[in-house]
């Protein structure tokens, strides 16, 4: 159970990127009044926590409705991480989820897509083939993912400052190798269960 905590603990925060989304949280609030700027933080973190636990509870109807399988998502879903983390370890230079417009943000690009984005998404969809158990410790996994968040951007600015250009895009290097490793695994994982099947 604590082994499942932490596994979905490090996916989230890996793909959800806290850390690499810094940037952008700090470009984005640059035109804000500074007193706003903690209100839109906890908003837009909260937006993103709703949406993510949404779609882990009612991921399920959502394939279904689709007729799509966890077999197809899963490997869908690696597509996409890989991506993403390739996009981490070579830098675009519209950063990883592409340009975002000025003014005060509302959702769009904060909440959607640069943390609850589409590979945030296939993630936790994925989580609504376990157990009812295993789903609270994603849950529990998510909310403790969501404080930080808070934490992260909350002190972005000063975050920003204190390390530096160099050291953040260093760390956002380190976290897309990590991520290219667990994205290829879940490809792996979804050719593999894509292969029993062809037997049954």
């Amino acid at each position: 159970m604590t082994q499942s905590f932490f596994q979905t603990f490090i996916l989230l925060l890996l793909v959800t990127d806290p850390f690499g989304n810094v940037p952008l949280f700090v470009t984005a609030l640059k035109e804000v009044e500074p007193a706003r700027r903690p209100r839109i933080v906890v908003r837009e973190c909260a937006i993103a926590f709703l949406l993510l636990l949404v779609f882990m509870f009612f991921g399920r109807h959502f394939l279904e409705a689709l007729h799509l399988t966890d077999i197809s998502l899963r490997i869908g879903g690696a597509v996409i991480l890989l991506i993403i983390a390739i996009r981490m370890i070579f830098p675009h230079p519209d950063g990883v989820l592409g340009r975002s417009e000025g003014g005060e943000p509302f959702i769009v690009p904060l909440a959607i897509p640069a943390l609850a984005g589409p590979s945030a998404l296939a993630t936790v969809l994925l989580f609504t083939s376990q157990t009812t158990a295993e789903v609270m410790v994603h849950v529990a996994a998510l909310a403790a993912v969501g404080l930080v968040w808070l934490a992260v951007f909350l002190a972005a600015e000063r975050l920003q400052k204190a390390l530096g250009a160099q050291v953040m895009t260093a760390f956002e290097r380190l976290m897309g190798l990590i991520l290219t490793a667990m994205s290829v695994e879940m490809l792996l994982g979804g050719v593999r269960a894509f292969v029993k099947t062809l037997g049954e």
